[in-house]
């Protein structure tokens, strides 16, 4: 009996946390999409701020990191073409496997590494210093000024950089293929476009949008969640991480067998 009295503790404050992210979240995107018809303007250079720290910081080490999983796709997918004489298929496993999943998914644990945890630390550091307290006394909305621009960042910063990893990483697969397979760049690109429809593209775009919005609102929530000593910061920036991906991972399964689902019907 303790043991399923604890379960369903852990279930029911995991529900109240999902529903406290989802309060966050609906704050953030009423300011951002519906605050300024109603004279709350967003801003704007500080979103531009967060948008070159989220996206442009996170390009070389998002580029040498794909590259790599597409160069990896390559080999683990001619490993066992190769059998049955279908090593041209490769450039079509390495385009569809980035495009619709490790794309978006290597991106979003990447930027949960660098900008959500950064996220974590920024306002609870904020909320330790007493800052919030101070915004909030000066009759400023913490959401409206600390999340909404972050939350804009997220949102165009993300798809913009899955694009650039599926790219990186089917470029990793044709150096496998020019090297190795009888491919010429040409021929293997082509081989990759050929394979894509327009709804690979554009699920994985749609992840990337969910999982910017996930990655905001865990950040964010931890750091405003803050206790008071510097410590705590630590601690909300380690919680954000971990949960953080494991969110990511739940959104990513949920959107995949819905598109499998829609894909079917």
């Amino acid at each position: 009996m303790e043991i399923a009295a604890q379960i369903g503790d852990e279930v029911t404050s995991g529900l109240a946390y999902i529903g406290e992210l989802a309060a966050l979240g609906w704050r953030a995107a009423y300011f951002t999409f519906v605050g300024p018809f109603r004279g709350r303007p967003i801003r704007f250079r500080s979103a531009i701020s967060q948008a070159m720290q989220v996206g442009v910081g996170a390009l070389p080490i998002l580029s040498l990191i794909t590259f790599f999983i597409g160069l990896i796709l390559a080999l683990q997918s001619a490993y066992e073409l190769r059998k049955f004489g279908a090593l041209n298929y490769v450039a079509g496993a390495v385009a569809l496997s980035m495009t619709r999943e490790l794309g978006p998914l290597i991106t979003a644990i990447l930027v949960i590494g660098r900008s959500g945890s950064a996220f974590a630390a920024e306002i609870g550091t904020m909320r330790v210093t007493e800052e919030i307290d101070a915004l909030e006394t000066m009759a400023i909305d913490p959401v409206d000024f600390l999340v909404t621009p972050k939350f804009l960042a997220m949102i165009v910063m993300l798809p913009c950089l899955t694009i650039w990893a599926n790219a990186m990483g089917i470029l990793g697969g044709a150096l496998f293929g020019v090297s190795a397979a009888n491919f010429t760049w040409g021929r293997y690109l082509q081989a990759s476009l050929d394979a894509l429809y327009l709804r690979d593209i554009t699920t994985g775009l749609i992840k990337s949008v969910m999982f910017g919005i996930t990655i905001t609102a865990v950040g964010c929530y931890e750091g405003l969640a803050t206790g008071a000593g510097p410590e705590e910061v630590g601690r909300s920036t380690t919680r954000a991480v971990v949960i953080s991906i494991f969110l990511v991972v739940m959104v990513d399964l949920v959107f995949t067998a819905l598109f499998f689902f829609l894909g079917n019907g």
